[in-house]
């Protein structure tokens, strides 16, 4: 009798490989998950804030937006000059591809999103592994 085991539908997704920052002293990530105008420009001021008080170098800012907090990666969005300068800067902002897939199955389309923004399969997934890696966890 032979025995056949079923591989799992879907893998799950693995996620994002941490940023490149080897001397950072201090490691952050902030979520950002709902789409509240004040959070927004909070969450940038922080990013701001930490980049003044820090050498660049010596810290490692990750921004993770998921679910309605994915609006602040759109590319219509006013803080998107400031978000080009932190990405600049070295700070990375994460966008939920799951938060992306449900609105297109939701609504019919795809939101669209800007360049600088780097596409993670799951946000909370990348918050865990972050975290899980050295990060402290930040929610303006």
């Amino acid at each position: 009798m032979m025995l056949t085991i079923a591989a799992p539908a879907a893998r799950a997704a693995e996620p994002a490989p941490l940023p490149d920052k080897p001397f950072a002293e201090h490691r952050l990530v902030l979520q950002l998950s709902d789409n509240d105008s004040k959070k927004q420009g909070l969450v940038i001021s922080v990013a701001y804030n930490l980049l003044k008080l820090y050498d660049p170098d010596k810290v490692a800012i990750e921004v993770v937006a998921f679910g309605p907090g994915i609006e602040l990666l759109y590319p219509d969005n006013p803080n998107r000059k400031l978000i080009e300068s932190l990405v600049a800067q070295g700070v990375t902002f994460d966008i939920c591809l799951n938060t992306v897939d449900t609105i297109e199955r939701d609504t019919g389309k795809r939101p669209q999103y800007i360049p600088a923004a780097t596409p993670v399969h799951v946000g909370v997934g990348q918050i865990l592994s972050l975290t899980e890696n050295g990060y402290t966890l930040v929610r303006p």
